[in-house]
């Protein structure tokens, strides 16, 4: 029956259709199929039980997708030919609350933030892709001006740089994105010879992106609703902040919060989002210095937009709306970087994380 119902759910007749994962807060892995060609998005199916699979990242090479869950646990899944899913196994994440993961390019090692407990961690993978044990884990100490969310570390996401030689992790706590040397072939993480990429006072960084040719990143605070942009060494692993720039429209005032930052495959646009404005924020960039010019706020759909994912096409934008319980299909131009109104939504419960495969 779980099968028929996966089945009815990739209904499309498209040699452009491809299915996209979602991960939640709710029961499960849900799947979906996305038309590249139409905008369409089938209605999500459950996929795979599993308690709270927030964060979802793929295996580079093998058919495995990897999660964050409930119980402060990583799992991997494996991935058939019909897209649907199997619990190859789990582990602790060696810290509470884990809220982001990735996965190196060697497909060795798995990074995980753990939120509640302000650390990250790496863990080896075995040959099936399955997570096994702890390798390096860094508690971080220290806290911020916003005592209301920054009275600890509150590590929130894990990001390796292409060439395998750094993870980066934005630390929304304590206002820096720390910088570590890792191993790919041990899984170990050391200290930098650099030092960490010091955030706004009270801006509490969240997520980041690299632009394609990883000379600058972009860094999404969640607190003061900016988007810090540093130029990157990719020799020492160094960032360097060159530009600070809003997220919102001037004048508004209420309630807000950022959530995920992305960058077009072209390189030539970034988009974030905002929680309370309920928007997604376009910019232009410049791919030589890497500053960025605000182009446009678009009604995301739904909300509270939690995340949102390009599809490979790069003419549509898909976003997650936590609070709605709803995921809504945004055109995309990928020469002026605009966005559309809402051509679909559909619904899904507490959607945290959209993945093409």
């Amino acid at each position: 029956m779980k099968k028929l119902i996966l089945l009815a759910a990739l209904a499309i007749h498209s040699a452009l259709a491809r299915p996209v994962y979602i991960g939640t807060g709710a029961d499960g892995i849900y799947l979906a199929q996305f038309d590249s060609e139409t905008g369409v998005l089938t209605e999500p199916a459950l996929a795979a039980n599993y308690e709270a699979p927030g964060f979802l990242a793929l295996h580079p090479v093998k058919p495995v997708l990897h999660c964050v869950g409930g119980g402060d646990t990583v799992a991997s899944f494996s991935i058939a030919e019909d897209h649907s899913l199997t619990l190859l196994g789990s582990a602790p994440s060696g810290g509470k609350g884990p809220c982001h993961l990735a996965i190196d390019t060697s497909g060795r090692t798995l990074a995980v933030a753990n939120y509640g407990g302000g650390s990250f961690a790496t863990i080896r993978l075995d040959a099936d892709g399955k997570p096994g044990e702890i390798i390096s884990l860094v508690k971080m100490e220290g806290s911020g001006p916003n005592k209301n969310r920054q009275e600890a570390a509150h590590a929130h996401g894990v990001y390796f740089d292409k060439a395998n030689r750094f993870l980066f992790v934005p630390d929304l706590g304590i206002d820096k994105v720390l910088i570590r040397k890792f191993d790919p072939a041990s899984s170990v993480l050391s200290e930098n010879a650099t030092d960490d990429m010091i955030s706004p006072p009270g801006g509490g960084p969240r997520h980041m992106a690299f632009s394609p040719d990883e000379k600058h990143t972009y860094v999404i605070n969640e607190l003061t609703n900016t988007v810090s942009v540093a130029q990157f060494n990719a020799e020492t692993g160094a960032l360097k902040p060159i530009q600070e720039i809003g997220t919102l429209p001037e004048g508004f005032t209420e309630p807000n919060s950022t959530a995920e930052i992305e960058v077009h495959a072209n390189g030539n646009f970034v988009y974030g989002s905002n929680r309370g404005h309920d928007s997604i924020v376009v910019y232009k960039r410049d791919p030589k210095s890497g500053k960025l010019t605000l182009v446009q706020h678009a009604p995301c759909g739904g909300k509270a937009p939690r995340h949102f994912k390009i599809d490979p096409s790069g003419k549509w934008l898909l976003c997650a709306h936590q609070n709605s319980d709803t995921i809504s299909v945004l055109s995309l131009d990928p020469a002026t970087g605009l966005l559309g109104e809402p051509k679909s939504t559909v619904r899904a419960p507490k959607p945290i994380c959209i993945q093409f495969p």
